[in-house]
């Protein structure tokens, strides 16, 4: 297994709980993180949250909003 192949696991994890929550607008790795703890999903930090979604959005799947702190918008699934 690839490191990308888990990176992709991992996104798609997060990607369907935060389409579950259904929020509007973006939400920081820490919001993110809170999110996924309600689910029993388990992450170890919402660092580990950002350096996901980070390198996700290299592909287009997410949004970027470089503001303090970072916010993050998840592309709806094709």
């Amino acid at each position: 297994m690839s490191c990308m192949d888990t990176l992709g696991r991992e996104f798609e994890r997060i990607r369907e709980v935060v389409a579950e929550a259904d929020v509007d607008g973006p939400l920081t790795a820490k919001e993110i993180l809170t999110l996924l703890e309600e689910c029993d999903e388990e992450f170890e930090s919402a660092h580990e949250i950002a350096t996901i979604l980070g390198r996700q959005a290299e592909y287009g799947d997410v949004r970027v909003i470089r503001s303090s702190p970072y916010q993050y918008e998840l592309g709806e699934r094709a």
